[in-house]
């Protein structure tokens, strides 16, 4: 198999994630044990991948018991509706609890099928293979999984490992250029979290594109990274740092989504306006020297297509109120994600509601 591997190591559930192109016969292989076993295989994809990739899915359907095509395609997907419809689909097939769950697809794909996965009687196996550059570097791996409510995003979800992941570059190729652009804010946040190289590095490549000769050697940074980040705090236990961190951008960038709707702003694009926004609030609150953090951020996030700025002003009230709501509130406060510089990131729960508000001001106008 022509793959890198990176291993997520936590003890009996531990997995590896391979890395490079062409991968669908490694993942067939990889599924071959539960066919030998008579067990029970369900895709779960989003309506329009089998059209884009339609000899991997031949490949699957081949050897699944059941097919599942969410409803819609992008956030809007990911909904209790649509849980309900993928454990009606699977409970009709008589998947038992030696079947597995492969998810095709992007972060939305993998957040439900993971769910689906870990909800199904009370757990079954899945597979990740992602299909976005954003989940191949950031949702495919660690095993959180969820759903929205009208409340807010990821409220409801559990923390559930995979038995592999499968990152096929090639896979790429059908991705429009603005979803993969919206994957480049998490490449670029795992930069300013705790990897000043991999930031260099990233400037210095300018805008890449999915058959960049630079991208394998990116993804699987940025894998690693989480990997280790995820090793020693799974469950974002810790009272500081730890899993947290991985929310740089994140904070901002929800309340963004919200309350622009869901589907107005990628992921992605949302957490690149939140990176912004938090290296501002480092700034304003003198973690990082003025003048440092913001126009590196602005200039690597433009030259991939992102936006650093809200594209039409919302009403900050709004953005207040859907920050408030944020899963990452502990004991009613707000937890930020700040930096220091490039690579230098930490958690801040000291944050006043005028200072993140005057944020919001600048970004707005």
């Amino acid at each position: 198999m022509n793959a890198e591997i990176v291993k997520v190591e936590l003890g009996e559930r531990s997995y590896p994630i391979f890395i490079g192109k062409h991968l669908a016969d490694a993942l067939l292989d990889f599924l071959q044990k539960y066919v030998d076993a008579g067990r029970p295989i369900a895709v779960i994809t989003c309506p329009a991948l089998p059209k884009e990739h339609p000899a991997l899915f031949e490949k699957l359907n081949a050897v699944a018991r059941v097919s599942v095509t969410l409803s819609v395609d992008g956030e809007t997907a990911k909904t209790p509706q649509e849980l309900v419809s993928i454990w009606e689909a699977l409970a009709q097939a008589r998947v038992d609890r030696s079947g597995v769950i492969v998810a095709v697809g992007g972060g939305v794909v993998g957040d439900l099928a993971g769910f689906a996965a870990a909800s199904f009687l009370r757990g079954i196996d899945f597979i990740q293979v992602p299909t976005t550059l954003l989940s191949m570097v950031d949702s495919s791996v660690g095993g959180k999984t969820g759903l929205n409510l009208s409340s807010g995003k990821n409220l409801v979800g559990a923390f559930y490992q995979p038995q592999a992941v499968f990152a096929d570059m090639h896979l790429l190729s059908t991705l429009p250029p603005r979803e993969f652009a919206a994957g480049m804010a998490e490449v670029i946040k795992y930069g300013l979290l705790g990897d000043a190289a991999l930031f260099a590095a990233l400037e210095k490549a300018g805008k890449l594109g999915w058959d960049s000769p630079e991208l394998p050697g990116i993804v699987r940074r940025c894998c690693e990274i989480k990997a280790q980040v995820v090793a020693s705090d799974e469950r974002e236990t810790a009272k500081e740092n730890g899993r947290a961190l991985l929310n740089l951008g994140h904070t901002f960038g929800h309340a963004v989504e919200k309350v622009a709707g869901y589907g107005e702003y990628l992921h992605g694009e949302a957490v690149a306006v939140g990176t912004v926004a938090a290296a501002m609030l480092s700034e304003k609150l003198g973690y990082a020297e003025a003048g440092t953090l913001v126009p590196s951020c602005t200039a690597l996030l433009g030259t991939n297509a992102l936006p650093v700025r809200l594209r039409k002003p919302l009403p900050i009230e709004s953005l207040m109120r859907a920050m408030a709501s944020d899963k990452k509130v502990r004991a009613g406060q707000l937890r930020f994600v700040l930096m220091r510089a490039v690579g230098d990131s930490f958690t801040c729960g000291d944050v006043s509601a005028e200072s993140a508000q005057s944020v919001w001001e600048a970004l707005n106008g």
